[in-house]
């Protein structure tokens, strides 16, 4: 199967996950992003803060984020079905502080023309990147578009989390794996373990870090 194909595939995978269920039932569905907008807070951005937010689906982030007067948001997704839901959400006038990016992390073609990111967020896309080159594919990306002394906000699955999610199996991790990825370029700023409850009770464990780009 060449990358075409399997783009196609993901895709379709994810928009029917995005199709068949509604945004509040699915398993990663955050009423509130808490630890994620803490995490944020601490970051004392601007609001004019070019805010990258990685594989955001249909998440409540980008409404939190708009609520809080940030004016510069960017969601990316690889399915479309996804952001379009996330979208009918907003007002006329929020969907003016925000732009939309249906592209691959792993294989880009419309992230290579992104503007400088002052804060890259990933909550739980980063998990599903398998291969070597797929990791090593995205983790490029984020070095080449975040500004020095801009942060990233990473969260995943720790090693003692779940091995699937959708139906997919994913790749866990703890600090010095991201911290590793990133390399000696990025300082850790904060890491903390985290317990999330998806919307049928069950118990998440994630690991969640923010580091930011050396001067």
């Amino acid at each position: 199967m060449d990358t075409s194909e399997g783009l196609v595939n993901l895709q379709k995978h994810w928009d029917t996950a995005y199709k068949k269920c509604p945004t509040e039932k699915l398993g990663w569905f955050e009423e509130v992003p808490t630890l994620s907008l803490e995490l944020i807070a601490d970051c004392n951005l601007k609001s004019k803060a070019t805010i990258f937010v990685a594989g955001a689906g249909s998440s409540t982030l980008i409404d939190a984020l708009i609520a809080l007067n940030y004016t510069t948001l960017i969601a990316n997704d690889i399915s479309r079905e996804a952001l379009e839901g996330m979208e009918k959400r907003l007002s006329e006038s929020d969907k003016k502080k925000l732009t939309c990016i249906v592209d691959d992390l792993t294989a880009p073609k419309v992230l290579n023309d992104l503007p400088n990111i002052d804060l890259w967020v990933d909550r739980a896309v980063v998990h599903f990147f398998l291969k070597e080159s797929e990791q090593e594919s995205y983790f490029n990306l984020i070095k080449s578009k975040l500004k020095k002394g801009g942060l990233v906000l990473l969260a995943a699955f720790a090693l003692d989390g779940a091995k699937k999610c959708c139906g997919l199996e994913v790749f866990r991790y703890n600090t010095q794996m991201f911290q590793d990825r990133l390399g000696d370029d990025f300082e850790l700023v904060k890491a903390q373990d985290h317990t999330y409850m998806n919307p049928f009770g069950d118990s998440r464990p994630y690991i969640y870090t923010l580091f930011q780009r050396k001067e």
